[in-house]
């Protein structure tokens, strides 16, 4: 059995807000993995806070971006450890030119651009050299590129979040369309683009996570599998995007307020990166 620790409960708690007794048993019932625990308390019926990804602060720089023709986008993320540096005029400078020539370049995956010259140095030569000067960690944690008809990026006020989002056709004023669809991503996180993209391993937690709930409300055994079916069909509408609420009308869903402009545009794929993730 794993030794919990109170920093480890306290840690449990500022993610999910549940009750620090709560958060013990969680941890002692789930040996100290946190992903089982909040699995856990989900299945008690705890409410829990939408906080999964990493709690401990990761600082630096997110950016999305687009060529002109809008038809090929990047996000990149490059970390460090404080937010004075991510502030660092070098920092960030190496990170607008490193997204500039990425974007020129059409760098499609990480390994490509850890491996693109900047300046006679490739990217990890140049953020070692910063290394050096400030003394923090960096890295360049999470690098996306997408090629569609139609690219828009969307980067959030203090470039700790940006999204890209790809449509599966152009459209008149495409791109401006596209990035209010980026700007979805941003504010509502979804797991997938729709119901079909949600891998498996996640349908089948979800389900056994709603028939655990229902039966901690003391529903009839017959009943579990019918009321964990009508829980799953709320996190498609929740949490995949053409499916959620359209954040600027939310009386359409985002695949009807696309669907109003042409009946047969959708969103191809979608990225997004944050820090803390």
């Amino acid at each position: 059995m794993a030794n919990i620790t109170a920093s480890e409960v306290n840690k449990l708690r500022q993610m999910t807000g549940a009750g620090m007794m709560d958060c013990k048993q969680a941890l002692v019932e789930s040996d100290g993995d946190f992903e089982k625990a909040i699995d856990y308390l989900r299945k008690k019926g705890q409410k829990v806070a939408n906080k999964r990804a990493d709690k401990e602060a990761n600082e630096g720089i997110v950016l999305a971006s687009t060529n002109d023709a809008h038809t090929f986008g990047i996000v990149a993320r490059i970390n460090c450890e404080t937010d004075f540096v991510a502030k660092n005029a070098e920092f960030v400078e190496l990170a607008n030119t490193f997204q500039a020539k990425a974007l020129q370049a059409q760098i499609m995956s990480k390994e490509e651009a850890l491996k693109m010259d900047i300046n006679g140095r490739n990217l990890e030569e140049n953020l070692t050299e910063l290394i050096g000067k400030t003394g923090e960690k960096m890295e360049l944690s999470g690098y996306e590129a997408i090629e569609a008809p139609v690219v828009a990026a969307y980067n959030h006020m203090g470039n700790r979040l940006a999204t890209l989002v790809a449509f599966n056709k152009t459209v008149e004023n495409g791109p401006e369309l596209a990035r209010e669809i980026a700007m979805q991503v941003a504010a509502m996180n979804p797991v997938a683009v729709d119901a079909n993209s949600v891998d498996q391993a996640t349908i089948q937690r979800e389900l056994e996570i709603g028939m655990e709930q229902a039966r901690a409300e003391g529903k009839a055994e017959n009943m579990l599998e019918k009321i964990a079916q009508g829980k799953l069909n709320k996190f498609f509408k929740d949490s995949t995007l053409l499916n959620q609420e359209f954040i600027r009308d939310s009386k359409k869903t985002v695949a009807q307020y696309l669907t109003g402009f042409d009946k047969d545009l959708t969103v191809k794929t979608f990225r997004r990166l944050q820090l803390g993730e």
